[in-house]
């Protein structure tokens, strides 16, 4: 069942501009993301409560939901929607082709139908894009490097992820050329990820890649918490795991490309077009070990993976 939070006015009962904001999963689970999104309408001059308003609509991790709610945001006559996730953006493009759209995607946005090209998107949709979902090959080399004695690694994917087909071949590919063996596991519901851990640890897994997903964003002690308890190294796509505790993180910033989403929204709320408004690939990875949890499950972390890290929690 879809959940809203907080409604706002609608936008023709209030001179305000109105963002309407298309979520995936939870008020709960993409709290930092808002919160970046509302610093950089700060930073171009538009606060919330002040000069815009922002309407929230939540899918309750049911991707099925989100073109009802992108529909739903332009009956309440939003200036502009934010996806945050490549399926809410497909929703919106197909919803609508006149209402602003600005998206927050680690896929490529010309592969996934978004956009025509990257400098000039052609419609009403622009953005940032990490391509996040093209770095699990990275992931796992680096998962390799910290336990190269490791003959099995546990890899948790979602399938209900529109590049879930791309993540498993790419660490296919990667784990041959490694040597290491890799076990698949599919889980898009709680109880799935506690039963792929269980079988993680039912065969003797040395090792967890959690692969990039949303839903597994919104659920990190899920995630986190499973690793700890069998004492494995675990990688993961965001700094806010390893933040939570989790091992390690590599990806891009989330919460910067949260930030620069929300200049496009002041942009287009000044009355630029997105169909002139190139698409912004955002370029700051980080790499990032959690000390303390490497300590806490007595697990040495390499002295050249260290000096590599953008970051250490100590």
């Amino acid at each position: 069942m879809a959940v809203t939070w907080p409604l706002s006015a609608r936008a023709q009962q209030s001179a305000q501009p109105v963002v309407g904001y298309l979520g995936l999963t939870s008020p709960k689970g993409e709290a930092e993301m808002i919160g970046s999104l509302q610093k950089g309408l700060r930073e171009a001059g538009f606060e919330e409560g002040r000069n815009v308003k922002i309407d929230f609509l939540f899918a309750d991790g049911n991707v099925s939901q989100l073109s009802a709610l992108a529909a739903e945001l332009v009956r309440r006559n939003v200036s502009v929607i934010v996806a945050g996730t490549t399926a809410g953006a497909v929703a919106a493009k197909r919803t609508t082709s006149t209402v602003p759209v600005v998206f927050v995607i680690g896929a490529d946005p010309i592969k996934s139908g978004l956009v025509a090209q990257l400098n000039r998107p052609g419609a009403n949709l622009t953005g940032v894009s990490f391509f996040t979902n093209q770095m699990e090959s990275k992931r796992l080399g680096l998962l390799h490097e910290l336990a190269p004695k490791v003959e099995v690694i546990g890899v948790l994917l979602n399938a209900k992820n529109p590049f879930f087909d791309n993540q498993l071949k790419d660490l296919n590919d990667a784990s041959r050329a490694l040597g290491v063996k890799i076990q698949v596991e599919r889980a898009s519901t709680e109880d799935e990820i506690a039963n792929a851990f269980k079988a993680f640890a039912q065969q003797h897994a040395g090792a967890v890649l959690v692969g990039a997903d949303p839903y597994f964003n919104s659920r990190r002690p899920l995630v986190i918490d499973p690793a700890a308890q069998l004492r494995i190294p675990a990688i993961y796509e965001w700094r806010e795991f390893t933040e939570a505790g989790g091992l390690m993180s590599y990806g891009t910033s989330l919460t910067d490309a949260f930030r620069q989403s929300g200049g496009f929204v002041a942009r287009i709320l000044k009355g630029e077009n997105p169909a002139d408004m190139p698409v912004m690939q955002s370029t700051k990875f980080e790499f990032v070990i959690n000390l303390r949890t490497a300590r806490r499950l007595d697990i040495a972390v390499p002295p050249g993976l260290s000096a590599r890290a953008d970051d250490i929690l100590e």
